[in-house]
């Protein structure tokens, strides 16, 4: 069975969830996705009971949302993007060449890496597909404090499902897919006290942070294996359209398209992504960021393509309308991902429905969302997206 371009498992079919933040859980609520820790493994599994403790080590460890069960949203299907096999696979092929790069030489001859990316990158494709409906979902709830292996997954998945909604043919999306999934390969030469730092760089280490895309560059560029233009990416991504970027404050065409769309991605997924010292921000957040740079920062157009395939407003979510009622997301158009459905579990005094209904607001366009349960506010500290 399919939704929005992607498989998920025929036993978790039917399931009740609501996406719930961290500090609104109460003892007593069961889990309704597995939650993971920063290797992969699953530190708690669905229905699980949650109590006072666990709540409290689920946000010492960085977790900002959770699924939990529900009845009034039993029909909820949370997709997977690509199967947890090869999410498994990927991360750990990730993980072990990207620490075996960290005790290289910049300047080393080859390091013959290229095979196994490629091969990574052959099992993505297969589960995303060619599918021209793929939407972008929020990656990783459930998964503690993000690291460089995690981003870099996240980033590649959200640049193909990019790349095939601008229609790259096969090659294209390979070359986009490696250079996604290793354009942040230079930090592993970057000092862990900058690269994880939990605020604000000074300007010494932020010159330092900038240095990743040089040598990502360098690692790549004459790697069998490794297509040139992905060793561009790695480069390039964090130029913006007015020059303001780096490492050469190149503008517009001078930016080839693939680092536009990775330097959208990784600025996304770094907002939308959990850590110890910062709330993620929900998608339309995130959304609303970016936009704030149209035209300066990124391309209206690519903004606007970003825009429709991103769920900005993920399932399981309550949000309140404009009408005054409360509800939560329960379908996802992957045409118009931005004008869900919504279950109306309360009325616009508060009351408990209950008879709960749907409202499609790809149909009801004069019903909006106007705010979300749990929404991030204040500045984002900590967010390196730069």
């Amino acid at each position: 069975m399919q939704l929005g371009g992607f498989r998920y498992q025929n036993n978790r079919e039917r399931i009740k969830l609501r996406l719930v933040p961290v500090t609104l859980l109460r003892a007593g609520m069961k889990l309704g996705k597995k939650i993971y820790n920063e290797n992969g493994m699953v530190l708690l599994s669905e229905g699980v009971e949650l109590t006072s403790r666990l709540i409290e080590r689920l946000g010492q460890v960085g977790i900002g949302y959770v699924y939990i069960e529900d009845a009034v949203t039993e029909d909820i299907v949370i997709p997977e993007m690509i199967h947890e096999q090869t999410r498994a696979a990927a991360l750990q092929e990730i993980k072990k060449q990207f620490q075996g790069l960290s005790s290289y030489s910049v300047d080393h001859k080859h390091k013959y890496f290229g095979k196994s990316f490629y091969k990574v990158m052959e099992s993505i494709l297969d589960d995303i597909g060619g599918r021209q409906d793929a939407i972008i979902m929020l990656m990783d709830i459930g998964a503690a404090d993000q690291d460089l292996y995690h981003h870099s997954l996240n980033v590649c998945l959200y640049s193909l499902v990019l790349g095939i909604s601008n229609g790259y043919d096969n090659n294209q999306l390979m070359e986009l897919g490696i250079g996604s999934l290793l354009h942040d390969i230079g930090k592993m030469k970057i000092s862990p006290q900058v690269l994880y730092k939990p605020g604000k760089l000074t300007d010494e280490e932020y010159e330092h942070m900038k240095t990743h895309t040089v040598i990502g560059y360098k690692l790549l560029k004459d790697e069998p294996g490794i297509p040139l233009l992905s060793a561009h990416c790695a480069l390039q991504h964090h130029e913006r359209i007015d020059g303001s970027g780096y490492p050469h404050g190149w503008k517009k065409d001078q930016i080839h398209e693939y680092a536009k769309w990775i330097g959208l991605a990784d600025s996304y997924d770094a907002m939308t992504a959990s850590r110890i010292y910062k709330q993620a921000l929900l998608p339309y957040e995130a959304m609303e960021v970016l936009y704030a740079g149209a035209g300066t920062l990124y391309e209206q157009r690519m903004l606007e393509a970003f825009r429709d395939c991103v769920a900005i407003y993920p399932l399981g979510l309550s949000v309140v309308l404009n009408t005054g009622e409360e509800g939560v997301v329960v379908r996802i158009h992957p045409k118009i991902p931005q004008r869900p459905v919504i279950r109306i579990v309360r009325d616009r005094d508060g009351q408990e429905l209950k008879a709960p209904y749907d409202v499609d607001l790809s149909v009801s366009l004069s019903v909006m969302i106007t705010n979300t349960l749990g929404a991030a506010t204040g500045p984002l500290g900590g967010v390196h997206v730069d």
